[in-house]
């Protein structure tokens, strides 16, 4: 199949504003053209001058002949504006479309894939690379035919006044065209993305590195901290030296050409007339000194336009990188589960195609069971929650809900049937009553109300004068952790799904806000199928059976007792956690003072 070419590909998005492309380049032609008119009228003006020299009041038609190129100044002003009216309606309306796009083929991906993206990079795609395109259409494009247009009435001119002087105004454009073919090449357009892969990279660092500073300062890391800041400096700054340093010479040759067409004219001009200057000769050597400028305009132009469609490469480049991320499979997608239990039969999973993550696990979960996994860190403990709820797919093996595979049933009664409480709890920036509703959009005020009471929340909306109309940040910045857990959790217990998925829920509560956590858990659980992901092991005492998770591995499974009778690597972490939660710093001051 044919790969659509960039212009194709932005103009399938125009829908019926696609005509107002094609008039833009229409009306941006003719502008081209209409704005050399009025140098038409100046070498009139600048004849009838010479022609009544020295009497100059004796000319004739110089009002008539200066209105006249006003006039053609003006319409060509005019017809710009409506070029730019019609390709700004088209840009928009493309851009608008593509972001539409772009938002709705993410909302087929698998919902891990915003994880494993990068949020950060896909808002730069939404945001910046279809405002890349907009520029584009909008002012560039129209640029680009009237920048083609423009020489072919400079052509016109050049030729008609005196051929033998256009001949030579034209040696520079050869010259110049020729060295802007070697600065805009293949090879250039390569330079250019790894370019604008090195300011991404740099940009995206700079971030992190800002966001992380309190850390580094409260724990002396800032020289460490900011080698990989730096690394991603000097590799930008390689990029930049190498691109200025390979359009040095280019650059100066297309200077030089550009700006010596007044040398070529002068030098051909004693040339062809062996040093005798007739009044027409001059009229037209003058002509074509005034009007020469356009080419250098014209070729400057056309140049930073090349430059610009190696910009807008790369920016739908980076859209496809979203666009032909592969959406999730939708099977037979008719069916509707059963019940609330779970079942995995031979699962592997892999993130990257190579590394399996999640290698050959096998279990059931009975219909109002509560179940836990425990294991260290990178295990595959929080994978493996992600994959009941189909935040990705399996590699092979089946995950079943109520006995249907999770890919036979439709998108919306699977979210309907799992509810997932983070680790680092999703908040949007709205009010906590418009947070919590996510979980039923058609939910009453009570019934929300109902469900803050039962995550414990009441004591966080008390103390918000707007209470539950308080506008919260993405991050949920004017809450604390254990309280953006909480309305995570009245958003679950609205939604009343049948399956509930905790993944490290009680991770960044304090002391008093675990107790209230663990009350909002216990409402939440009430007669559902229950899968929480734990490292404090005080959470997992009363499951019905906890799973043991290393390298990707279900290692031993059972009920506490039986772990703990076994002396494995529950057992181990048991009373790992136990020595951890005794520890306490030791008062040497005091010690001392005793001995």
């Amino acid at each position: 199949m044919k790969k659509q070419s960039n212009l194709s590909r932005l103009l399938s998005y125009a829908g019926g504003h696609k005509y107002f492309t094609y008039v833009s380049w229409i009306l941006s032609a003719v502008c081209a053209l209409t704005a050399l008119v009025p140098f038409w009228y100046i070498w009139k003006i600048i004849n009838e001058v010479l022609k009544a020299s020295p009497n100059f009041g004796s000319a004739q038609n110089l009002t008539h002949y200066g209105i006249m190129a006003m006039a053609y100044a003006i319409i060509s002003y005019l017809i710009y504006i409506g070029a730019l009216l019609c390709s700004h309606l088209a840009a928009f309306r493309i851009a608008a479309n593509m972001r539409i796009d772009i938002t709705e083929h993410i909302a087929k991906l698998p919902i891990g894939f915003t994880d494993s993206f990068g949020s950060g990079k896909l808002r730069k795609i939404i945001n910046d690379s279809t405002a890349a395109t907009e520029t584009y259409l909008a002012h560039q494009l129209p640029d680009k035919y009237a920048a083609m247009a423009t020489p072919v009435g400079l052509l016109a001119l050049l030729l008609v006044f005196d051929w033998r002087l256009g001949l030579l105004s034209l040696v520079p454009v050869a010259v110049g065209f020729a060295v802007m073919s070697a600065m805009t090449g293949k090879r250039m357009e390569e330079k250019m993305r790894q370019y604008g892969n090195a300011l991404a990279a740099m940009s995206n660092e700079a971030v992190e590195y800002v966001r992380g500073i309190p850390v580094v300062k409260t724990f002396g890391q800032s020289v460490f901290s900011f080698k990989k800041f730096k690394a991603t400096i000097d590799e930008y700054k390689k990029w930049v030296l190498a691109y200025t340093k390979d359009m040095r010479l280019p650059m100066m040759l297309y200077t030089a050409a550009i700006n010596g067409v007044f040398a070529f004219l002068i030098l051909g001009a004693f040339w062809f007339t062996n040093g005798t200057v007739t009044s027409e000769f001059f009229v037209n050597l003058l002509f074509y000194i005034i009007i020469t400028p356009v080419i250098s305009v014209t070729l400057t132009k056309i140049m930073y336009m090349s430059e610009e469609g190696m910009v807008i490469s790369d920016a739908i480049e980076r859209i496809d990188s979203v666009l032909n991320a592969e959406p999730m499979s939708v099977g037979n997608n008719s069916h509707k589960p059963k019940s609330a239990s779970v079942e995995l039969e031979s699962v592997h999973f892999s993130y990257d195609g190579k590394k399996e993550v999640i290698s050959d696990i096998s279990l059931k979960i009975k219909c109002g069971q509560t179940v836990a996994f425990v294991g260290p860190s990178g295990g595959g403990k929080s994978t493996l929650a992600s994959l009941i709820s189909r935040f990705f797919d399996v590699n092979s093996g089946s995950i079943k809900i109520g006995g249907v595979d999770v890919r036979d049933i439709p998108k919306d009664e699977l979210m309907n049937t799992v509810s997932f409480v983070f680790q680092n709890s999703k908040l949007i920036k709205a009010s906590i009553l418009d947070n919590v509703k996510m979980g039923k959009s058609n939910a009453t005020d009570e019934e929300v109300l109902n469900a803050l009471r039962a995550a414990q929340c009441m004591d966080i909306i008390e103390k918000f004068p707007d209470g539950v109309n308080t506008v919260i940040g993405s991050r949920g910045v004017y809450l604390s952790g254990g309280e953006m857990q909480r309305i995570a959790i009245a958003r679950a217990v609205l939604k009343n799904a049948p399956i509930i998925i905790l993944d490290e829920a009680t991770a960044f509560a304090d002391p008093d806000n675990e107790v209230k956590v663990q009350k909002a858990f216990a409402k939440l659980s009430e007669g559902k199928t229950v899968i929480m992901i734990a490292h404090r092991l005080s959470t997992v005492r009363n499951v019905d059976c906890i799973y043991v998770i290393s390298d990707g591995k279900i290692v031993e499974y059972g009920n506490r007792a039986e772990l703990i009778e076994k002396k494995g690597m529950f057992y181990k972490m048991q009373n790992d956690y136990q020595s951890s939660v005794g520890w306490k710093v030791s008062n040497e001051t005091e010690e001392s003072r005793n001995d």
